[in-house]
């Protein structure tokens, strides 16, 4: 120790190693589990930009107006009228007849799952630019048409998968322990306490037929449970937790004590469950349905409850549903609905899977900024029957720059019309591609003068395949 080299690391002072204060520190860790994505998300949308994004309108000058039905989010509401647009709001569904007669006004329109929008009202909707599905199924539009039409169409898939997965669990546990019954006794005045067919849910088969977001997260709850969980998917899913997956439909009805379905309306899917299926599943199993109306035959589900080889089921959707809220739902609406009302442990809900405020407010959200980003920066990201198409920002120091939106057919020969128009200027920025027959093209032209722009627009909405131009400045 006496050498000079282990004098010297004795005398040589530790390493100065600045300290965190406690709030330092605390800032270093990772974003905290409290908040959620779209928190986070607009958090981040917050912090000021170092070149703010130019808003971009139609060149046109004509107001855009939105309607928007079945009481969506005050919170989208508040954020289109924010932007500058009129917008007409109604807590109730629309018939055809209703929306044909109004539509005509519109550049947007905002609707859950009870309004149609069909090829009859596309055709009568001479100013929409756009659809807004506030939920997660798009079936009750017209996609094939709505795109011919140049109409993108938005949905929000994701964001009321917790609270459909949650009601699932709810409803299991209310149909194993009767709870509905035994409500419905106390409310009459009648004390019933018993045991005879009522179970924990631990323990027992979960059978999951679409093994999509909302599946997933059931997934995860039902072993939370102490449930075991087996799924059918049509493709191969990687399982989360224990899960696992089975070949067949009937294998899953089979060995599942509970069968929840969470699987879009397609022509396969239309009374998946009928009578032969209902046969396949257990003795005393339990069915719940909150994908789709038309996946359960109800008929033949009724006559399983009666037969008691089904000891109970839950029903949120149905293939025909009232228009509004207080509308009676009677034989006039289905033919068999006093048959269900009537028989015991069955739950009924009036298609609430979604209806949470937090699964409202997240897709507000997440449905109007996508129909505000079509409309004032052409982008499609999302649309579930159109081409997604994007482009980086304008942003406000680039002067006389112009957006074009091009919708027109998937055919030969139209980006060389579009680019013999926009020939004389300089085009910074383009992009387009195709989802079957229809195409949308990007493009950022800078330079154009105020003079030159409804020329510009008038020489590509008369190329030969064009369906719908925009012009954006």
């Amino acid at each position: 120790m006496d050498h000079p080299y282990f004098q010297s690391l004795i005398m040589t002072p530790p390493l100065a190693i600045p300290s965190k204060s406690p709030r330092a520190v605390a800032a270093s860790v990772s974003p905290s589990s409290s908040q959620t994505l779209h928190d986070r998300l607009r958090k981040r949308e917050s912090c000021p930009a170092i070149r703010k994004p130019k808003v971009l309108h139609p060149v046109d000058n004509e107001d855009l107006k939105l309607l928007i039905l079945e009481n969506i989010s005050q919170d989208a509401v508040r954020a289109f009228q924010a932007q500058g647009f009129h917008v007409d709001h109604y807590t109730k569904a629309f018939s055809e007849d209703e929306l044909i007669d109004k539509i005509s006004q519109y550049h947007a329109i905002g609707i859950r799952s009870k309004t149609k929008i069909t090829e009859r009202v596309i055709k009568a909707a001479h100013k929409l630019l756009v659809i807004g599905c506030f939920c997660i199924g798009t079936n009750q539009v017209d996609l094939v048409t709505a795109g011919k039409a140049g109409i993108p169409v938005f949905n929000s898939p994701f964001s009321n998968s917790r609270s459909v997965a949650e009601l699932v669990v709810s409803e299991m546990i209310a149909l194993s322990r009767q709870l509905v019954e035994r409500s419905h006794e106390m409310r009459q005045g009648i004390w019933n306490k018993q045991s005879k067919g009522c179970w924990e849910v631990r323990g027992k088969t979960l059978g999951i037929v679409g093994y999509g977001h909302i599946g997933s997260q059931l997934s995860v709850l039902a072993e939370a449970l102490g449930m075991r969980v087996i799924f059918y998917d049509v493709i191969n899913i990687m399982p989360l937790g224990s899960a696992r997956q089975v070949n067949t439909l009937p294998t899953l009805l089979a060995e599942a004590d509970f069968v929840t379905l969470h699987v879009p309306e397609l022509p396969e899917t239309i009374n998946m469950i009928g009578s032969q299926e209902l046969a396949q599943m257990k003795m005393g199993s339990y069915l719940i349905n909150n994908a789709r109306g038309r996946v359960v035959d109800i008929p033949a589900l009724i006559e399983a409850l009666r037969s008691k080889h089904l000891a109970g089921a839950a029903i949120d959707v149905y293939p025909q549903e009232p228009g509004s809220n207080g509308a009676p739902f009677d034989d006039q609406v289905n033919s068999w609905s006093s048959a269900l009302r009537s028989l015991p442990n069955v739950i009924l809900t009036p298609h609430i899977g979604g209806s949470t405020e937090e699964a409202q407010r997240m897709i507000g959200e997440e449905v109007s900024l996508a129909l505000s980003r079509y409309l004032t920066y052409g982008s499609t990201l999302g649309a579930v029957n159109f081409p997604e198409v994007d482009l980086r920002a304008i942003t406000a120091e680039q002067g006389n720059h112009v957006r074009v939106c091009h919708v027109h057919s998937n055919q030969p020969g139209v980006l060389k019309q579009v680019n013999e128009a926009l020939s004389p200027y300089n085009v910074e920025k383009q992009y387009s591609d195709s989802k079957g027959d229809v195409a949308y093209l990007l493009a950022d032209i800078a330079d154009v003068s105020p003079q030159d722009v409804n020329k510009l627009q008038e020489m590509i909405k008369h190329t030969s395949a064009n369906i719908l131009t925009r012009l954006l400045a």
